[in-house]
């Protein structure tokens, strides 16, 4: 899966090297078709010179390194008084002499259950979580197509009220215009998630 903000996927990235290498075309022309700047057309180019193909994969977002990320042995000493006490990230904090929010911090990065799932006397996990690892995936595409249909009243010709206002909205006409509802239909390929919509006219 690509970065939120990327402007390109990886097959755009390939598409672009392929058009700029395989095509002989300038990297100005090739960009402006993809919607990207030159610049960013050219970044990608560089990366491909000097890593080929695996240099279009998108990298970490994360830093190589934090310089100012709390030490491996006050991350121990957190953990320690949460599982010892059994209390939330305040009292913690008064104990261990952290933070409040970089206890947070520590107890998210090590995936350490909230207060309200544990038993109070023992300790252990009790309430299940809401998410699941449990993805359900028939075995090859078309096997089962999810089907879903959304009814959506019609927009009039000219705009709507979120456009000239709620007091065009006022007059006898308007209010007993009759305009109408699309109907989207959508289907999802359960193996490939593969999803397709259409609007059609009625739910049939």
């Amino acid at each position: 899966m690509a970065h939120a903000n990327a402007r390109l996927t990886v097959h755009a990235r390939l598409l672009l090297v392929q058009r700029v290498f395989g095509d002989g075309r300038p990297v100005s022309h090739v960009a402006k078709e993809l919607g990207v700047s030159r610049q960013c057309a050219h970044r990608w180019i560089a990366r491909f010179r000097s890593e080929g193909a695996l240099g279009l994969v998108d990298r970490p977002s994360s830093p190589r390194r934090v310089p100012g990320r709390t030490t491996a042995t006050v991350e121990a000493g957190v953990l320690a008084a949460r599982r010892e006490l059994r209390v939330g990230r305040d009292r913690i904090a008064e104990v261990t002499g952290v933070p409040a929010r970089t206890v947070s911090a520590i107890l998210a990065r090590h995936h350490m259950p909230r207060i309200h799932d544990l038993d109070p006397v023992t300790g252990t996990l009790v309430r299940a979580s809401k998410t699941t690892t449990l993805r359900y995936e028939r075995p090859a595409a078309g096997d089962l197509i999810h089907v879903d249909v959304k009814k959506i009243g019609r927009i009039p010709p000219g705009g709507g009220w979120r456009l000239h206002g709620r007091a065009t909205g006022d007059t006898y006409e308007h209010k007993t215009a009759k305009i109408g509802f699309d109907y989207v239909h959508a289907a999802i390929d359960d193996h490939s998630r593969l999803a397709y919509a259409e609007i059609l006219p009625d739910e049939k």
